[in-house]
């Protein structure tokens, strides 16, 4: 394998990505594990632009890192004083783990033969292929009533209603 300046920056983006998706993982502090969500989703940004993708690396940046995850810290910064005081310890943290490595090693045997070149999942065709404009065919994917209009609506659904649910959790209750 050569090492070429989009292979580093592949490495730095996946680096990125990995320590925040461990970050929120290992944080004990929910706040900082909702800021290390932003630092896993900037890593994710970051490889959609190396894939030649900038309109979801924009999506993924606006949407995700700009919406959703600040969604999540307002939520975690209204219901802070509903926190218990004593900590709860998962006590299906050995089997987690080794759902986990197991998970770890079967990724790691796949992509170590798709680098070897023993076997691809997938099809080797060139993304350009595929489509002539992928913005166009992704928007008329997510308005196409048979596509994805559905579960695009769900998701805006279920977003409000969290937001709705932090705001009716979060308020004082003035008739108590």
């Amino acid at each position: 394998m050569e090492l070429t300046i989009e292979t580093l920056v592949f490495a730095i983006f996946s680096i990125i990505t990995l320590a925040g998706g461990l970050g929120v993982v290992l944080a004990r502090n929910l706040f900082r594990a909702a800021l290390m969500l932003l630092v896993s989703l900037f890593g994710v940004a970051g490889l959609f632009v190396l894939l030649a993708a900038p309109f979801l690396a924009a999506v993924q940046i606006l949407i995700y890192m700009g919406g959703i995850a600040i969604l999540i810290i307002f939520a975690v910064m209204l219901t802070r004083g509903m926190v218990r005081a004593h900590k709860v310890m998962n006590e299906q943290w050995d089997v987690a783990a080794f759902i986990a490595l197991v998970a770890f090693i079967v990724l790691l045997v796949v992509i170590i033969q798709v680098a070897q070149g023993d076997g691809a999942p997938l099809p080797q065709a060139p993304v350009a292929d595929v489509t002539a404009d992928p913005t166009v065919s992704l928007g008329a994917s997510l308005l196409d009533p048979a596509q994805y209009v559905l579960p695009f609506e769900v998701a805006s659904v279920l977003l409000v209603g969290a937001l709705i649910g932090a705001i009716y959790v979060a308020r004082d209750d003035e008739a108590e």
